[in-house]
């Protein structure tokens, strides 16, 4: 574990944390099977006349006997004028309700005979048949609009986006999931005449069955582009040597996901590396995502991140047949989140990775409680916390989400923590109220001994003790804070703000307000001021303790360029 600091402090940190602020609107490292949730949806709506497209544009519904009209209008326009076979023309007209209401706010007097009406228009006004086309494939027109050929409006001057878009049709492709194929795998309706019989061949010689490869390609078409896909052939040459048939296969495989095969080979050779082939099949069944997940990136994912923490190669294959009955994931999710909840609690690099090592089972079979709520229904501070970890990591198992969690048992510690602060609080004068102790008790974090060393900090910064007593008894939260957060806030106060010291005793609160904050709320009074939009003398406390909601409307938003000149402080003092 000599080589775990160096490795793990920003490095393991930055690479665990980003699974889970990446970027939503694209592919994530690790997809997360069922939990992805689709980032556009359509929801019909049945109460209003008009509803909202894909691509955000408002439209009028059309009504059934008018669709229906249009539809054959379209139908007899693609098969008699533009002598597209009727199967084809057919399922343009009756799947590209996007296009066709397009089309019906271009007719004039609809209102009549539509069909009448639309033959008419498209007799003059030729249409880019591209476009109900690819709608009739499945897609949406934020989808095929960038794949629109720029020179080309007649599907008849593509003849081998025709042709492949026939070869699968006769393999048993539904016509409305080709649309997702063309979307991902353009060059493969680009092959030139009889290319593509040949590659399903070439692949059914193999062994492969129709209904396998029908499959596969709605999966990851980009296997038919090119020669052979070697990567592709060996997966499933292993998998069918440990006993893996077509069948289980195909059951595995989603057109949610994307495959990468070589990624899939990495995977299997890898597990042959750690010598788990024999067990390869049972952990496959039990565990499809090890391998279809994502491409088994979260499995390469997962042992380089146990690599990092030093777990040998043996242990690592140990913890593989080890894993307990929920979604690999789900698993390695756990497992993560974990991890971000030790460094949250400010364990020490060097025991997070004792933890991890010791019992990753453990920590990716319990979905955790978020940090501040296990703080809070523990009782505890972080420090206690981590110890408490480091002698009973069992534990963690008991705090999942559902879980009901109460405080941890007194330790001999705590006790006299709890002594100190009692004392602290009668030296205070507070033993005439027990109200004032209770409350006190209730809301002081820390130990007791660090007390009376953050009282001390704020009387020797210059103020009467008796003054820094009531300060304390008015509001106790402001010795919630360390020594040197203190210290800092009143040296800004002071130093940079110019205020003096006695404005702690009338205004005690400002200890617990965020430096920015106090920064953001003087900047934006004083340019109030010299615009003569504010009292000039409204006090700190004002200026501070207001809600931003209520700042806003009774101060800033009086001038004009108020809002503006706020977020514009607000952006330059968070990012500065």
């Amino acid at each position: 574990m000599t080589h775990f600091g160096k490795l793990i402090k920003p490095s393991t940190l930055r690479w665990a944390s980003s699974y889970f602020v990446e970027d939503q609107l694209n592919t994530p490292f690790w997809q997360m099977g069922p939990f992805h949730i689709a980032l556009r949806q359509n929801p019909r709506l049945y109460r209003t006349k008009k509803s909202v497209d894909c691509d955000g544009e408002e439209v009028a519904r059309i009504p059934r006997a008018t669709l229906k009209e249009a539809q054959a209008a379209l139908l007899e326009y693609l098969q008699f004028t533009r002598s597209i076979p009727f199967v084809e023309a057919e399922n343009m007209s009756k799947n590209s309700p996007h296009f066709l209401r397009k089309l019906l706010k271009k007719v004039k007097n609809v209102e009549g005979d539509v069909r009448r009406s639309m033959s008419r228009f498209l007799r003059y006004h030729p249409i880019n048949e591209f476009e109900p086309f690819f709608e009739s494939l499945g897609l949406k027109p934020y989808e095929y609009t960038p794949l629109l050929p720029r020179d080309l409006m007649f599907l008849s001057d593509d003849c081998l986006l025709l042709e492949n878009y026939r070869v699968l049709c006769e393999y048993r492709i539904e016509r409305n999931k080709i649309g997702p194929i063309y979307k991902n795998a353009v060059q493969l309706f680009q092959h030139e005449s009889g290319v593509l019989p040949s590659k399903l061949q070439a692949y059914e010689e193999l062994g492969l069955s129709q209904s396998f490869l029908a499959e596969v390609i709605l999966c990851s078409p980009r296997f038919l582009i090119g020669d052979v896909d070697m990567k592709f052939v060996k997966v499933l040459e292993i998998l069918r040597s440990l006993g893996v048939d077509y069948d289980r296969i195909k059951g595995h495989l989603t057109v949610q996901e994307s495959y990468n095969w070589n990624m899939i080979l990495r995977v299997l050779n890898f597990f042959s590396e750690m010598g788990c082939s024999r067990e390869l099949q049972g952990l496959i069944s039990q565990h499809p995502g090890l391998l279809f997940g994502g491409s088994g990136d979260r499995t390469l994912a997962l042992i380089a991140f146990l690599l990092k923490f030093g777990l040998p190669l043996d242990q690592i294959s140990f913890m593989f047949l080890q894993l307990p009955e929920i979604q690999f994931g789900q698993f390695v999710s756990n497992l993560i989140k974990c991890f971000l909840f030790l460094h949250d609690i400010d364990m020490e690099v060097d025991e997070i990775g004792k933890i991890v090592c010791s019992y990753p089972i453990l920590l990716g079979s319990c979905t955790l409680k978020k940090t501040n709520s296990l703080l809070n229904n523990l009782n505890v501070g972080k420090k206690r916390l981590c110890r408490y970890i480091q002698e009973n990591p069992q534990e963690l198992g008991k705090w999942r989400w559902g879980s009901r969690i109460g405080p941890l048992p007194n330790s001999g510690e705590d006790i006299e923590s709890e002594r100190l602060k009692m004392k602290f609080l009668l030296d205070l004068g507070c033993g005439e109220n027990p109200n004032m102790m209770k409350k006190a008790l209730k809301v002081f974090r820390g130990r007791g001994g660090e007390l009376q060393e953050r009282f001390d900090s704020i009387v020797n910064a210059g103020l009467d003790k008796k003054d820094v007593s009531k300060m304390v008894s008015v509001y106790p939260q402001i010795l919630n804070q360390t020594k040197a957060v203190i210290q800092s806030k009143i040296n800004f106060l002071v130093n940079e703000l110019g205020y003096p010291l006695s404005t702690l005793v009338s205004f005690p609160s400002y200890l617990n307000y965020a430096t920015q904050r106090v920064r953001l709320r003087l900047a934006m009074y004083n340019w109030l001021k010299d615009q003569v939009k504010v009292e000039p003398d409204l006090s700190l406390s004002t200026i501070v303790s207001t809600s931003e909601r209520k700042f806003l409307s009774q101060y800033v938003n009086h001038h004009p360029s108020g809002p503006q000149v706020w977020q514009d402080l607000k952006s330059k003092i968070y990012t500065g």
